[in-house]
């Protein structure tokens, strides 16, 4: 049963700091590459960070760049999000995301459950 169980959200002043967590099982985590998106109220998910399986590549939204990390410790088959400076923009509901592409480029994606960042005064 594949299992992605995200924890480290809650409530935090601005330029406060938070470290997501996306504990996988049930497939073969160093196959995939790991994604966090984020949903605020009445917006779209957004791709926030990315990380190629291996952990040599990554990506971020503009918005985070010189903010968010993004890591992988494919020996405890987590990811992690470190957030500092966080902003109210940030309030969202954040998720974990595992996607692999197959040799025909058919893609399997997992989603965990989601948790909430709130940034506020």
């Amino acid at each position: 049963q594949v299992q992605l169980v995200e924890s480290g959200g809650g409530l935090v002043q601005p330029g406060g700091s938070l470290r997501l967590s996306c504990a996988a099982s049930g497939f073969t985590f160093s196959s995939y590459a790991m994604n966090w998106y984020r949903q605020a109220p009445e917006k779209q998910r957004e791709l926030v960070a990315g990380i190629s399986s291996a952990g040599y590549d990554t990506t971020y939204t503009d918005s985070v760049k010189g903010r968010f990390t993004i890591s992988r410790d494919n020996a405890k088959n987590t990811v992690y999000l470190q957030m500092t400076s966080l902003e109210p923009e940030d309030t969202a509901v954040y998720y974990c995301n595992a996607r692999r592409h197959n040799l025909r480029g058919v893609a399997t994606t997992y989603w965990g459950q989601g948790t909430q960042v709130t940034v506020s005064s």
